[in-house]
C-alpha cells in the first residue's frame, strides 16, 4: 500500500510518498511548494487556494509516476481557522496567527475571564494568537453567518472530500477544549460568540474521512485516494515521528517554531505548569503533548529574508561558528520578535537597549540567534524535568533544525544530555505513521517508531566540557528579564 503525507508548514508545503519496503519506511518527495502569508489591506492572510492547487499538482505527479491508488493524510500548522457558510463557502480568507489583530485580544479576554480558570479548563498555554483570541476579535457578523468553524487541515480535507470533522489534536490548540468534559467549553464558546453546533463532530487520528470527490477527478488526473484523518496539527504528527524509546526522552520539534516537551499519558495543568506557561495539547492514541512554545527558527528565517537570501541557512550556520560563543544574547520569546517589520533592526535594537554589542554581520546575527535558542532550550529542559518529575536523558531534535549542527551541539553542551538529531521529515513520517496503523500495516506507534529508527539516519551530539552554563544563564536572565513574552 502506498501512502501520501500532505505536510504544510508556515513557509513551505510538501507531498511525501511513503511505503514499507523490506521492513523499512521508504520516503520519496513528490512535490514541494512555497507557502507563507501575504498582506492584503494590512491583514496577514494565507492563500488556501494556492495550497489546494499544489495538493492537486502533487497528486497528478504521483499518478503520472504510475501510482493509481493510495491513502492520504493532511497536517498543517495550528490555531488558524476557516469560517464556512451554509452554502459550504468560506466567508473570508484565512487570517494568519501572526496578524496584529490579536495584539491586545488576550488582555481583553482576561479582563472577562481569569487566566487560572481558563488554564484549569483547558490546560493550554497563553499565546496571543490562540484561536480563542482570534475568534474573540473576529467580525461578529461573520460568526453569525458561519455554519461551521474548521481548522485549516480540516477545511482542506473538507474541500477534498466534502466531509466536515474537527480533528482533536488541532482543535486542542484553540484553547477552547475542556480537559474534563473533553468537549468545547460552553463558557469559552460564549465568550467568543459561538456555540458547539458550529463545529463539526470530533474525529481522532486513524479515522477514515472519505474518498476524494468525483469532481476533482474531472478536473485533474488523480489516483484513487482514500483520505485518512491523521494527527492534523503538524506538531502532533512530528512527535509521532520522533523515534524515542522508554520514558526518559523529550522532543524538540525544531522549525519555524521550537516546540520542546514530553509525550505523556495524562495532562499536567497544575499551578506550577500554569506559572511556567506549559501547554497540554491533545495527541494521537490517548496521549498529551506537554510542551513549551519557543520562537524558533523564525528568527533566522527572517534574518535571511531581510538579506534577500544572500546567504543560505547552511552558510549562516558556518559564519556563526566562526564567532565568539555567548558574547551577545537576546530573549528569544520577546513579543517584539513575533512579526517585526525588520527582524535585523529589531535584534539590533534589543541589543542596544540591553547594553550589548550590536551584531552587524550575518555571522554575528546568526550566532546571537543560535546561542540564545540553545540557552532557552536548556532552561526549558530543566523546567520540564521539574514539572513532570521525570529525568530526561535524551533529547530528540526533529524537523529542519536537526540539520543545524552548531545549534544541536550547543544544545547538548548546555543541557548536559545526549541530543539525537533526526529525522528531519518527522512530521511527514508521523503523518504516514497514522496511515500505516489505520491500514493495518503496523500494529501501533511503538512499532512505527522502531521502523523509523531503522529507516532514517540520525546524528548524536554528546555534551562537551568547559561550558559554564550557570554564568551564561545568569546573563540570559538579566537581559531577558523584562521581556514581554508572546
Amino acid at each position: 500500500m502506498k501512502h501520501v503525507a500532505v505536510d504544510v508548514g508556515a513557509s513551505s508545503g510538501r507531498l511525501l510518498l511513503g511505503e514499507l519496503v523490506d521492513g523499512k519506511m521508504a520516503l520519496t518527495e513528490i512535490h514541494r511548494f512555497q507557502n507563507g502569508f501575504t498582506k492584503v489591506d494590512d491583514c496577514c492572510i494565507w492563500n488556501i487556494d494556492h495550497i489546494l492547487t499544489n495538493i492537486m499538482i502533487g497528486l497528478e505527479k504521483l499518478k503520472a509516476s504510475g501510482v493509481t491508488h493510495c491513502t492520504l493524510g493532511i497536517d498543517t500548522w495550528a490555531v488558524d481557522y476557516c469560517l464556512v457558510d451554509y452554502n459550504g463557502k468560506r466567508l473570508h480568507e484565512v487570517v494568519s496567527y501572526r496578524d496584529k489583530r490579536t495584539d491586545r485580544a488576550m488582555d481583553a479576554v482576561l479582563a472577562k475571564f481569569s487566566a487560572t480558570d481558563i488554564y484549569d479548563k483547558t490546560g493550554i498555554q497563553f499565546l496571543q494568537f490562540n484561536s480563542l483570541y482570534q475568534l474573540y476579535v473576529e467580525d461578529a457578523e461573520f460568526k453569525k453567518r458561519a455554519e461551521t468553524v474548521m481548522m485549516v487541515p480540516d477545511y482542506l480535507g473538507y474541500l477534498l472530500t466534502g466531509e466536515r470533522v474537527t480533528e482533536v489534536t488541532n482543535a486542542s490548540s484553540t484553547q477552547m477544549l475542556n480537559l474534563h468534559t473533553r468537549q468545547f467549553d460552553a463558557d469559552l464558546l460564549g465568550l467568543v460568540g459561538l456555540d458547539a453546533g458550529q463545529f463539526a463532530r470530533f474525529a481522532k487520528p486513524g479515522e477514515m474521512l472519505g474518498e476524494i470527490a468525483t469532481g476533482w477527478h474531472d478536473r485533474y488526473d488523480l489516483p484513487d485516494c482514500d483520505v485518512i484523518v491523521v494527527a492534523t496539527h503538524d506538531t502532533a504528527s512530528a512527535v509521532l515521528g520522533a523515534p524515542g524509546v522508554g520514558d526518559d526522552w523529550a522532543f524538540l520539534s525544531s522549525g519555524t517554531w521550537s516546540l520542546l516537551g514530553a509525550e505523556l499519558a495524562n495532562p499536567i495543568n497544575s499551578a506550577e505548569a500554569f506559572a511556567a506557561n506549559y501547554t497540554n495539547e491533545w495527541g494521537a492514541y490517548g496521549t498529551f503533548r506537554f510542551l513549551k512554545n519557543i520562537m524558533g527558527l523564525w528568527l533566522i528565517q527572517e534574518v535571511a529574508r531581510m538579506q534577500d537570501y544572500a546567504y543560505s541557512y547552511a552558510e549562516l550556520a558556518e559564519l556563526a561558528a566562526r564567532e565568539e560563543a555567548f558574547a551577545v544574547l537576546i530573549g528569544v520569546d520577546d513579543h517584539r520578535f513575533l512579526n517585526p517589520t525588520d527582524m535585523i533592526a529589531e535584534i539590533q535594537a534589543y541589543c542596544a537597549e540591553t547594553g550589548q554589542e550590536i551584531p552587524r554581520t550575518p555571522g554575528k546575527l546568526a550566532r546571537v540567534i543560535y546561542d540564545s535558542l540553545a540557552v532557552q532550550y536548556a532552561i526549558q529542559i530543566e523546567q520540564l524535568q521539574t514539572l513532570t518529575g521525570q529525568e530526561i536523558r535524551h533529547l530528540h531534535i526533529i524537523g529542519g533544525g536537526a540539520n543545524i549542527a552548531i545549534l544541536n551541539q550547543l544544545t547538548a553542551d548546555l543541557t548536559g544530555i545526549a541530543v539525537h538529531a533526526g529525522p528531519t521529515e518527522a512530521t511527514g513520517l508521523g503523518n504516514l505513521a497514522v496511515q500505516l496503523i489505520a491500514s493495518g500495516e503496523a500494529k501501533d506507534i511503538t512499532e512505527v517508531r522502531e521502523l523509523i529508527r531503522k529507516s532514517t539516519p540520525m546524528t548524536t551530539y554528546m555534551p562537551g566540557d568547559g561550558v559554564h552554563f550557570m554564568k551564561i544563564l545568569e546573563k540570559y536572565k538579566n537581559i531577558s528579564g523584562k521581556q514581554e513574552a508572546f
